[in-house]
C-alpha cells in the first residue's frame, strides 16, 4: 500500500472513534435519564418535596408540637405553682388571682384575668392592693382562726346592700342583710364593707344568696367567705379590694366563664 493510500485510511478510523465515544457518552446519559425517572416513578412526593424546597423561599409554618412545647406552661399566669395551675378548670375563662405577700400576711394582690377561649393563655385586665385574712393563708381552715382558705374555687353568686352595676350577670341578691355589724379586727369601721360581694365557693352552696348560712362541710370550718370592698384592714377571712374593683368585678364575670377565684400566699 502506498503512503498515500494509508494517509487516506486516518481520517476513516479517526471517524469511527468519535462515532464510538459519542455513542458511549449517549448510552451512559440514557441510563442516568432512566435512573431518575425510576426514583421519582418510585417516590413522587419526596421529588415533589425537592422541587417545593427548591422553587418556595416563602417562611414555612411552625410545627404544632414544636409550637406546643414553646408555650409556657403557666399559660399567662405568675406567682402560683405548676401544681396550683393545673387546678384551674380547663373550661374556666375568667379568672380573679389573689397573692398574698405571705403565707402568715394579710396584705395581697388581687389581678383580673380573662381569656378568649378555653385553654389558651390567661390575658391581665386589672390589677388592685387587696386584704385577706389576719393571719394570712391556711389549707385546712376553722371556724375564727383569722385566716383565709388558700385554693381554686368557683364564683357563681353574688350579691350586695346596693343594687348591681349596670351589666351584671352573676345570680344577685340585693338585701338590707348585708350589713356588717361591729368593727374590724384593728377596729376599723366595716360601714360599706357589703355593698358588693361576690360569694367564693368554700363551704358554701353554690347556686344560693352569699347569705345562705347553710356550710356543707362542717360549722368547724367556718364560712360566708366573699370578696368583698375593702374596710382599709385585715379581715376574718374574706378578700377585700377597691369599690369600683368590685364594679369592674361585677361587671365582668360571666357565669358562662366558668369564673373561680385563685388564692394563697406568693408561689402555693
Amino acid at each position: 500500500m502506498s503512503k498515500h493510500a494509508r494517509a487516506r485510511s486516518r481520517p476513516a478510523r479517526t471517524n469511527r472513534r468519535a462515532a464510538r465515544r459519542a455513542a458511549l457518552a449517549a448510552t451512559v446519559g440514557l441510563v442516568a435519564f432512566t435512573a431518575g425517572w425510576v426514583y421519582v416513578a418510585q417516590d413522587p412526593d419526596q421529588a415533589a418535596g425537592v422541587a417545593q424546597a427548591r422553587t418556595d423561599s416563602r417562611p414555612q409554618p411552625v410545627d404544632r408540637v414544636a409550637r406546643d412545647t414553646l408555650r409556657s406552661p403557666m399559660q399567662g399566669l405568675t406567682g402560683i405553682s405548676e401544681q396550683t395551675r393545673a387546678r384551674i378548670p380547663a373550661e374556666s375563662r375568667q379568672l380573679i388571682l389573689v397573692t398574698g405577700r405571705a403565707v402568715d400576711s394579710s396584705e395581697s394582690t388581687a389581678t383580673l384575668y380573662t381569656r378568649p377561649e378555653a385553654g389558651a393563655d390567661w390575658v391581665k385586665v386589672e390589677s388592685w392592693p387587696a386584704r385577706n385574712g389576719a393571719r394570712g393563708w391556711s389549707v385546712q381552715r376553722t371556724y375564727g382562726d383569722l385566716t383565709s382558705p388558700q385554693g381554686v374555687f368557683a364564683l357563681t353568686d353574688a350579691g350586695g346592700l346596693l343594687s348591681p352595676p349596670p351589666g351584671t350577670r352573676l345570680p344577685y341578691d340585693e338585701d338590707r342583710g348585708f350589713v356588717a355589724t361591729g368593727r374590724g379586727v384593728n377596729g376599723e369601721s366595716l360601714v360599706g364593707s357589703f355593698d358588693y360581694v361576690v360569694a367564693i365557693d368554700f363551704n358554701r352552696r353554690p347556686g344560693h344568696s352569699p347569705l345562705d348560712p347553710v356550710k356543707p362541710d362542717g360549722e368547724d370550718k367556718g364560712g360566708n367567705i366573699w370578696l368583698h370592698v375593702d374596710h382599709d384592714g385585715p379581715s376574718q377571712g374574706c378578700v377585700g379590694i377597691p369599690k369600683e374593683a368590685m364594679r369592674k368585678v361585677l361587671e365582668t364575670l360571666d357565669p358562662a366563664a366558668k369564673p373561680v377565684i385563685v388564692m394563697g400566699p406568693e408561689g402555693f
